[in-house]
């Protein structure tokens, strides 16, 4: 009998062992997911606030040049956030769930660092040009465009 106790113990202690083994492989760590979850975040303040912009200067939206002063100041803190903690290892798209991060984030982290810096710099012409005039916006918008373009083409994955 007690063979077979022991026996029975092995074996649950076994299956136990390989199938956390097999759940740990398929998941990231809760601070990896953790980091996905607040860029994803961060992009969406990026997105909510150059929407704003983006709204009065297609003339979706009527030109304030307070409102659109403060949506640029709130773009330009989301862009500079530092992305030391949001960006980590291992949360590439096909590795994380629900993310489009490509691996060349990471494998490229200077050509990376560069496209989000340009974002920066475009984000704080903005400040000055959203409460200039609808003209200046629209110019600074361009920038804006092509800074968020320039990164997604190399550096975000396709929906899955």
């Amino acid at each position: 009998m007690k063979l077979i106790t022991k026996a029975a113990i092995t074996l649950g202690l076994s299956i136990a062992v390989v199938a956390t083994a097999a759940f740990s492989a398929s998941h990231v760590s809760k601070p990896q997911a953790d980091s996905v979850k607040a860029r994803q975040g961060q992009m969406q303040l990026i997105g909510y606030h150059t929407g704003i912009l983006g709204a009065m200067a297609k003339g979706e939206a009527e030109y304030d040049a307070a409102k659109a002063t403060s949506a640029a100041k709130n773009l330009n803190a989301a862009a500079s956030f530092d992305r030391a903690s949001l960006w980590l290892e291992g949360t590439e798209q096909g590795v994380a769930d629900d993310n489009r991060a490509k691996a060349e984030i990471w494998t490229d982290a200077a050509g990376f660092d560069a496209k989000f810096m340009a974002l920066q710099d475009a984000s704080a012409a903005m400040i000055d040009a959203a409460g200039t005039d609808l003209d200046s916006l629209k110019v600074a918008m361009g920038d804006i465009g092509k800074a968020c373009g320039a990164c997604h083409d190399d550096y975000r994955g396709p929906k899955n």
